[in-house]
């Protein structure tokens, strides 16, 4: 998982080492060596992860924190404060600010790239859903929602067995208004979650920790639970289990014993980033609706499509997939345009159903449809072309009691961030047109565009 990162930090040899440790793990790297400098890189080129030292002259971390989550420029991209400071109120200070972590001086790899991996997940999941806003915005349908979300009426779920911890969690939590169920169990844990909303997920760590991480790698498996955010509690000495909860998909972390502010601090930093979130997802549902959505399929339009396609080239590779129904015409004619609809329906929901939360699915006109995958090279593309294939034509249509053998033809075209969006479809769609000359049915891949 890649990533642009900018360190920041006052002393030149910190910098050079903590830019030699990411570059071997492949990270594109940008530097500063002051406050100002950090929040005009941030700025500009807009980085997925601060890395920001906390003791800086002039402008401290603190400071460049708050002002990165002021701006609406910034104020989503995660940052982690790295210091030599180990007093939990400098970490509750840093966390009120903003600040999504604590590292601490010498930093520790494994932590470090742990730490980095989940809140790239994160972000690459809420990016899609603030790119979607923002083509939404660009069409003059609505603003995009700030992260000042109040976390007042929330409901936490901690998986505990012992009480006293049980009852210092739900008293920290409710000073900020957060209901606390507590359950002793993994199955007891994994019945409530499945059976009510709940905004966060404690799981405090046994002295193995297995038991704890499997539930934490089910409600990852599970897509009613995927976007739960997950608090691990844990003893300084369980830093393998810690890490490994990261790499299951665990969002954040205390130690015991567990200081109140801490905790309440990271919890209201997770509960208000699931439900920016969801505002996120209730603002589009609504707003997109009848402005950019295709009434027949409830898929995107064409209108909207080609502005998302535009925006992602802007920063990213992607791949369009541009597919036609097989003698559609034939359907209408012989059949009539209701049958035709209905067959256009039943394509659109299985093309839906096969797709990750970050692509785009949209009706291009008439037969065609038009599918947008954000960071997908080739090889993945085919196969995701491939499998819609085969969905599309393992069972046929039936409308008005006609059975209809439904297949498709599928033009597949990569490119990288840059690419002008009518370039990619072109390409697209003149490998549509060899998969239909060449028997339908069937996927091909145009040459990568590069420019």
């Amino acid at each position: 998982m890649t990533a642009r990162i900018l360190a920041v930090d006052d002393i030149a040899a910190n910098l050079r080492l903590i830019e030699a440790k990411l570059v071997s793990e492949y990270y594109e790297v940008m530097l500063a060596s002051s406050g100002p400098e950090a929040l005009q890189t941030a700025f500009t080129q807009l980085p997925d992860i601060i890395l920001l030292d906390v003791m800086m002259p002039g402008m401290d971390g603190y400071e460049v924190c708050r002002a990165l989550k002021a701006d609406p420029r910034t104020q989503h991209i995660p940052v982690v404060m790295v210091t030599a400071l180990t007093d939990s109120t400098e970490r509750v200070r840093g966390l009120e600010a903003g600040a999504d972590d604590f590292l601490t001086k010498p930093v520790d790899n494994a932590t470090l790239f742990a730490r980095l991996r989940a809140l790239l997940r994160v972000k690459q999941v809420q990016d899609a859903w603030r790119l979607r806003a923002e083509t939404a915005q660009n069409l003059g349908v609505e603003g995009l929602s700030g992260l000042d979300v109040p976390i007042s009426g929330a409901a936490a779920l901690l998986l505990t067995a012992d009480a006293r911890e049980a009852l210092t969690v739900t008293e920290a939590l409710a000073q900020d208004g957060v209901s606390v169920a507590s359950v002793s169990s993994a199955e007891e844990c994994w019945r409530q979650v499945t059976e009510r909303s709940f905004d966060l997920v404690l799981l405090s760590l046994s002295e193995e920790g297995a038991e704890e991480l499997r539930i934490a790698s089910r409600l990852r498996a599970h897509a009613g639970t995927r976007d739960v955010p997950l608090l691990l509690l844990a003893e300084t000495t369980q830093k393998q289990q810690v890490l490994r909860g990261f790499d299951l998909g665990a969002n954040d972390h205390c130690f015991r014993p567990v200081d109140s502010n801490e905790l309440r601090a990271r919890a209201r930093n997770q509960i208000r980033r699931k439900r920016f979130q969801e505002r996120l997802k209730t603002e589009l549902d609504r707003s997109l609706e009848l402005a950019v959505t295709d009434p027949l399929t409830g898929l995107r339009n064409r209108r909207y499509v080609r502005r998302h396609l535009d925006a992602l080239l802007r920063s990213e590779e992607a791949a369009v997939l541009l597919l036609d129904i097989d003698r559609f015409k034939s359907i209408n004619d012989t059949h009539g345009h209701g049958v035709g609809d209905v067959a256009l329906k039943e394509v659109a929901g299985r093309l839906k159903s096969q797709v990750r939360v970050a692509d785009v699915v949209a009706r291009w006109g008439g037969e065609e449809f038009l599918i947008v995958l954000p960071n997908a090279r080739a090889p993945f593309a085919l196969m995701a072309a491939e499998r819609l294939r085969e969905v599309v034509s393992a069972d046929p249509v039936v409308a008005a009691n006609i059975v209809l053998p439904v297949t498709i033809s599928i033009g597949v075209a990569t490119g990288v961030a840059g690419t002008l969006a009518d370039a990619l479809i072109e390409q697209a769609d003149r490998a549509l047109y060899r998969a239909k000359a060449e028997g339908r049915n069937c996927v091909r891949v145009a040459e990568p565009v590069t420019g």
